[in-house]
């Protein structure tokens, strides 16, 4: 073996050393030895897919030690022949190997991307149970994996992205500035998501946060603080994304809080209806109603409409409400809580984590060992579906309120997203201005 002096590269005495005696010119080297930590960022993206452990095999037993090899082969080639700079990575293999090794890349880059795609698959399904994005489709591919899943909006989205950013950059080496702001910044938005986690939900020490915060914040940010050197050469359209991307994450929860705080000043509280309705009781008909609400603690809209124009209540009432946790599954004893309220009223509320999948009619077979059989084939679930009206009311700009409006048309219905039977379901229409 010739060049072995590039091992010595493992020790990270080296990199220090070069900073300390190049200054501001080794800072700026950060931006571009970044491209050598890529991937990275999504090392654990498939997670839904395979689980922690397997990835963490796979890393350190196999493609770890791939990597170093790879990246210490490259070194001595440029040592051997400074020339090779142009294009390491393939002028390491023979002449012979060329083509299997574009043939090789080729296939690594489609299974990388199918992990990140994956990834965006599981972190859009949690955005959209923790009530940051509408509820869209979501296909389960596999009877065994419950975070195998496919968001066909999602998968056309990404496509478009990615032909638009095929013909606008034109190639890898435009993409350079663009791909080292994604990866910085997703490794420092990472170092402290993870902070706030061992702080909020681990109880770690305060000293113990700060250290490893200190630590690995120093190398994220001076990465990220490197790269924002390129802002101007394609750097920006990260920023740009990420941004669009906030906008349409905040305004949706913003105008969701919104509509469930109009809807809660015009609502009745339900304790007094439940006996208002025993002292003047309406006709009755057979059956079980269940009304999906927001607020368990009001009369749905659903069966005051119901009453005015049917004039009815059916013989059994359940007014039904879907938490969803900031856990990834919620603990079965927990996920039913079930509240008799007197003269055939029940309040009903079913828990799923935001990795659970919130199959209502599936949750309601169970509530019979609490005590509440339910029939699906005489029950009739009411919902109200709102429509929104952007006006220039104070809450927010108008520009969003036309956003949350334009959201809101597109969004899955409730009945869908629940796997509510469409043949058991009645609908009734409420206006809402925000």
């Amino acid at each position: 073996a010739q060049h072995q002096r590039v091992l010595r590269a493992i020790n990270p005495w080296y990199g220090f050393n070069f900073f300390i005696h190049h200054g501001a010119g080794g800072f700026l080297v950060l931006g571009a030895v970044v491209l050598c930590v890529t991937g990275a960022e999504a090392l654990y993206a498939d997670m839904g897919h395979f689980g922690r452990r397997p990835i963490t095999v796979a890393w350190y037993g196999f493609v770890m030690p791939g990597l170093m090899l790879n990246y210490f082969g490259q070194g001595a080639l440029l040592v051997h022949d400074p020339a090779a700079a142009s294009s390491p990575f393939y002028l390491a293999v023979p002449e012979w190997g060329l083509y299997p090794m574009i043939a090789l890349a080729t296939a690594a880059a489609v299974i990388a991307s199918q992990a990140v795609i994956a990834g965006a698959f599981s972190i859009m399904r949690q955005a959209i149970q923790l009530g940051f994005l509408p509820r869209m489709p979501v296909v389960h591919t596999s009877n065994e994996e419950v975070g195998q899943i496919y968001l066909p909006w999602i998968n056309r989205l990404l496509m478009i992205l990615v032909v638009l950013v095929v013909i606008g950059f034109g190639s890898s080496n435009a993409l350079a500035g663009a791909y080292g702001i994604a990866v910085t910044g997703t490794m420092a938005i990472d170092t402290t998501l993870f902070l706030i986690v061992a702080w909020r939900m681990w109880k770690w020490h305060p000293l113990v946060i700060a250290g490893l915060g200190v630590f690995f914040l120093t190398i994220d940010l001076s990465f990220f603080g490197a790269n924002t050197l390129k802002v101007e050469d394609g750097g920006w359209f990260p920023l740009v994304l990420a941004l669009a991307v906030f906008t349409v994450l905040t305004t949706w929860r913003r105008g969701r809080d919104l509509v469930l705080r109009q809807l809660k000043q015009g609502g009745l509280a339900l304790a007094p209806f439940i006996t208002n309705l025993a002292e003047h009781p309406p006709t009755r008909v057979e059956g079980t109603a269940i009304f999906l609400v927001s607020n368990p603690d009001s009369v749905p809209h659903a069966l005051l409409h119901n009453l005015k124009h049917n004039k009815v209540l059916h013989k059994r009432n359940v007014i039904l409400t879907v938490d969803t946790l900031e856990t990834p599954h919620a603990d079965p004893d927990e996920r039913i809580e079930l509240e008799d309220l007197g003269h055939d009223f029940h309040r009903l509320t079913l828990r799923f984590g935001f990795a659970d999948d919130p199959n209502v009619p599936l949750a309601l077979h169970e509530c019979a060992k609490r005590g509440l059989d339910i029939k699906m084939m005489d029950t009739t679930f009411f919902l109200s579906r709102e429509t929104i009206v952007a006006t220039d009311r104070p809450g927010m700009a108008l520009w969003r309120d036309k956003l949350f409006a334009f959201l809101a048309r597109n969004a899955l219905p409730a009945t869908a997203f629940f796997s509510i039977p469409g043949n058991r379901l009645i609908e009734l229409g409420a206006q809402v201005e925000i």
